[in-house]
Formats: structure tokens, C-alpha cells, sequence
């Protein structure tokens, strides 16, 4: 596995002229889902170093040392909201990786503006591909039944100024959905409904009152800080 991906990285690096951090994030994203994945193989995980190579480089490469480089990552309930916030920023997609994240770039001497759509993926992707190429929309990445397209603004909306100083790159990797956070305080509040019966059924209705109350209540406000904390 080492070979594999020091060879890939000399090709990013060599051939593509892809920045040395860029590099080493992507080799080690892909080492992580080799990891995740049992020590799978490479090569037959991923194809022909050179094939890789070709497929991570930005579209019309070579990359300048001057891009900036973010990988974030967002649920399906605020995806599409914030890819066309980010690409309003200048953020183009160039691809998923195999944790799911957006990996983005952006010239800041020379931002575009993007935007993006995702679909479901029902079989056959080559037609929604074809389906919505003619309006000018061409994929950038997909994830188990999700894809996602993009385009420049200019395609859709007629030209359209960039960012003439375009905002710092995000600090956050991370963009949870507010529904999901509601979904987990839910599953809290059952939670502590049950320790609550639970005490009750194994010391008795006073008893389990007094000890399931207690340790019922802590569940809800323990879970909302894990949320907090995981969107900071």
C-alpha cells in the first residue's frame, strides 16, 4: 500500500503539479478508506496509479501553488444551500472523496462563481449526465445514491461579477444539519424517558422516580453539547 501511494503522490505532484499539502491530504484521505476498508488493496480499490492520478487532478490542470483548498463536509438537509453559498464565494468541486467530503478550490486572484444541483442517483448515471448536459451542468463528485453537478454562474444567469475579495477559507470541516440535531435531542428525550421506566420497573415507582429522574434529565442536555461541540 505504501508503494502505491508514494507512486501516486509523485504523480500528483510531478506530473499534475499539484501543491505538496494538496498532495498530502489527498494520500491521506486515501489511506484512511484503505484503513477503514481492512487493509484493502489499492489497486484494486482505486485502478492504476496513473488512472488516479488523472481522475484527483482539478479539471485543466496543471494546479497552481496559489489555490486555495477545502474539504468540508454537509448532510442532504443543507448540501445544495451551502455548495451554492460556497460556490458564490468562488469554491468550485472538483470531486467526493471516499469519505464523503467536498474537496473545493478556488483561485483568489481569479474567483468564479458555481452552482450546484444534487440527484438522486436510480440507475444508469451516464443518462443524468446526458440529461443535464445540454444546460450546461456536469457532475463533480457522488456519494452512495447522491450526485452532485455543478456550473459556472455565468451558464445560468448570464455574467455575473466574482468576489472581487473573496471571504478566508471556512474554518469549519464539518456542516451538520439543524434537522439532524433535532433528530438526535428526540432520540435523547426517549432515551431518558426509558431510563426513567427502567428504574421504575426494576426498584419500584418511587424509587426508580427518584434515582431514573435524575439520571433521565443529565441525557438530554449531555447530547445537546455533543451536537455544540461537533459544529464548532
Amino acid at each position: 500500500m505504501t508503494g502505491y501511494l508514494d507512486r501516486l503522490a509523485e504523480l500528483l505532484r510531478e506530473a499534475h503539479g499539484l501543491p505538496p499539502d494538496h498532495v498530502a491530504a489527498t494520500v491521506a484521505d486515501l489511506a484512511a478508506y484503505l484503513a477503514q476498508a481492512g487493509g484493502a488493496d489499492p489497486q484494486d480499490a482505486f485502478g492504476p496509479a496513473e488512472a488516479v492520478a488523472r481522475r484527483l487532478a482539478p479539471s485543466g490542470t496543471a494546479a497552481d501553488e496559489h489555490l486555495e483548498t477545502w474539504r468540508w463536509l454537509a448532510d442532504t438537509y443543507v448540501d445544495e444551500h451551502l455548495l451554492n453559498r460556497f460556490g458564490d464565494e468562488g469554491w468550485e468541486v472538483e470531486r467526493v472523496d471516499p469519505l464523503g467530503r467536498f474537496v473545493s478550490h478556488r483561485d483568489p486572484e481569479r474567483p468564479r462563481r458555481w452552482e450546484y444541483r444534487r440527484e438522486l442517483i436510480t440507475g444508469g448515471g451516464g443518462r443524468l449526465d446526458e440529461r443535464l448536459a445540454p444546460d450546461g451542468w456536469e457532475p463533480c463528485g457522488s456519494w452512495v445514491v447522491y450526485a452532485w453537478f455543478k456550473r459556472e454562474k455565468a451558464a445560468g444567469t448570464g455574467p455575473e461579477p466574482a468576489p472581487s475579495e473573496p471571504p478566508p477559507v471556512p474554518r469549519r470541516p464539518t456542516f451538520p444539519g439543524r434537522r439532524r440535531g433535532c433528530v438526535l435531542l428526540g432520540g435523547a428525550l426517549a432515551l431518558a424517558a426509558a431510563v426513567v421506566v427502567a428504574a421504575s420497573t426494576v426498584t419500584g415507582f418511587g424509587v426508580g422516580l427518584a434515582v431514573g429522574l435524575p439520571v433521565g434529565a443529565l441525557v438530554p442536555p449531555v447530547t445537546a453539547w455533543a451536537v455544540r461541540g461537533r459544529r464548532r
